[in-house]
């Protein structure tokens, strides 16, 4: 699949929806998981006897579990609202892109075995069986939704295909259906604490190489500590900003505003993983997991505050989950009871003047800003409503003198996904993930043409990684993206304070 061949879609000049075409995408899906990927989580390893059953079984178990998967099911009343707002749908033209085409998938099998209309006149109410064909069905257009939520923003009933979404694939993962890709990268953190599967020598050994690379090149000995205990902070990253540009670059960042603003800092080679996947697969069970080993290492440390760095989706489970799945985080200084995002911190020390930027050492760039899905429609930063939009705007404005917004009406609370989100970063899904890419493109384009836009920054992993595959099959440059705290590193001024 990763040699697969394709068109890139062209850029659409007046916007307009996609022509239909019937079962373009029937092609795509990701690697399935083999036994080794899914019995370290508890999922069995193959397809199970009697799965249409048990696959039954467990949609009632989430139905129970989550009234609002309930509520989602039977609240659609195909107005297509949401039709175009996919980005997917947009850059395919499959028609079970649609987000409500593709909630029926499971919405079907819902009303035949958990309404009486659907138990009784199941062709009526377009009522289906878990049968091979509708499972297939659910394998390839489950994994064609990135969870970014981008249609519940424009559903009149604020239906979350997200939720749907999550839990087609919790109950394929319970019958021995699940992606190589997620769960593989589940059982490394597991078992290690990291995306990578990074052991301890190694990511000490990454971060001594930081600190040899920075003083080189600014004289200033800035340390990147792992496993410190007494520690102030424990910064929580995703495994990316370890070895790869430009994420590391963000890291770097971090490093340094840590050190001039004075702050004792370490990261922890048990939990060294800020992102989640078990997130993507809808597994609650595994989010538990995994968040628990951030509490473990934050007790073994000793720390008072929790710092997370640029990811867009470990910034929602730290959110929105972090304190139900690992908490209560009474332990830490009651001035900072919960987890903080990098950006807050940061903001907040160059309002104070904790650290000092100089704009001008970024002229050679003119920044425009992706909105992540994750952080845009699930979460929150500061103590205002909208901190999420605003506060990283004002950072990188403190880091570069040219701003330019892409069009209102692919940013925040509508922003476009980057079209890898949702654990389909894999180059499996490489035409997925250029043709989901589509509508962001297109709005950088505008910015590129029009204001001599040079540079877009993110702060999701994943959009970081996304981009830097995606943007030359449109003509990009792939070193486009770049991290905010990139930004923050070339223009902090390290040394002594006034």
């Amino acid at each position: 699949m990763a040699d697969q061949q394709f068109e890139t879609p062209a850029f659409r000049e007046l916007r307009d929806n996609p022509p239909i075409k019937e079962g373009v995408m029937d092609h795509s899906q990701p690697y399935v998981a083999k036994p080794e990927h899914n019995e370290p989580l508890g999922f069995p390893g193959e397809l199970v006897e009697n799965w249409e059953e048990k696959a039954v079984a467990k949609l009632g178990d989430l139905l129970e579990k989550n009234k609002a998967l309930r509520v989602y099911l039977d609240s659609c009343v195909k107005c297509g609202a949401c039709t175009d707002k996919c980005h997917y749908f947009i850059g395919t033209g499959d028609p079970k892109n649609m987000p409500v085409a593709r909630q029926d998938l499971l919405r079907s099998v819902y009303r035949r075995h958990f309404t009486t209309a659907g138990k009784l006149f199941p062709k009526l109410v377009g009522a289906k069986e878990m049968n091979k064909e509708m499972l297939d069905d659910w394998y390839k257009y489950f994994h064609q939704c990135s969870q970014c939520r981008r249609c519940a923003v424009f559903c009149p009933y604020g239906i979350d295909t997200a939720e749907i979404s999550m839990a087609a694939r919790d109950i394929m993962d319970h019958i021995g259906v699940g992606t190589k890709y997620s769960n593989e990268i589940i059982a490394k953190v597991h078992v290690i604490g990291n995306n990578l599967g990074l052991p301890q020598p190694a990511l000490v050994n990454t971060m001594e190489g930081l600190e040899e690379d920075v003083e080189e090149e600014t004289g200033v000995q800035v340390k990147f500590p792992v496993d410190q205990e007494g520690a102030d902070v424990l910064l929580i990253t995703p495994s990316a900003d370890f070895f790869a540009e430009p994420h590391v670059d963000g890291l770097i960042g971090y490093g340094k505003v840590f050190h001039q603003a004075g702050i004792n800092w370490t990261v922890s080679s048990y939990a060294s993983e800020a992102a989640n996947f078990a997130m993507f697969i809808g597994s609650y069970e595994q989010m538990h997991k995994i968040a628990n080993r951030i509490r473990k290492a934050a007790l073994d440390l000793g720390v008072k505050r929790i710092i997370f760095g640029e990811c867009g989706h470990a910034w929602r489970v730290a959110y929105a989950f972090l304190n139900t799945l690992a908490g209560p985080w009474d332990f830490l200084d009651p001035k900072y009871p919960r987890p903080q995002h990098i950006l807050e911190v940061t903001n907040e020390l160059i309002k104070t003047g904790g650290i000092t930027l100089d704009a001008s050492a970024n002229d050679d760039k003119v920044l425009t800003f992706h909105d992540s899905c994750n952080v845009a429609r699930a979460t929150r930063m500061g103590d205002v409503e909208g901190g999420q939009f605003t506060i990283p705007r004002e950072v990188i404005k403190a880091s570069v003198n040219k701003f330019v917004d892409m069009d209102p009406q692919t940013i925040c609370e509508k922003t476009f996904c980057c079209g890898g989100g949702g654990g389909l970063l894999t180059d499996d899904l490489i035409e997925l993930r250029v043709k989901g890419a589509l509508p962001r493109m297109e709005a950088l384009k505008d910015v590129v043409d029009n204001h001599g836009v040079t540079h877009m920054a993110a702060i999701c992993a994943i959009c970081k990684s996304q981009f830097s595959k995606v943007m030359p099959y449109y003509g990009f440059d792939m070193d486009m993206v770049v991290s905010v705290h990139q930004l923050v590193s070339e223009a902090i001024q390290l040394g002594t304070k006034e």
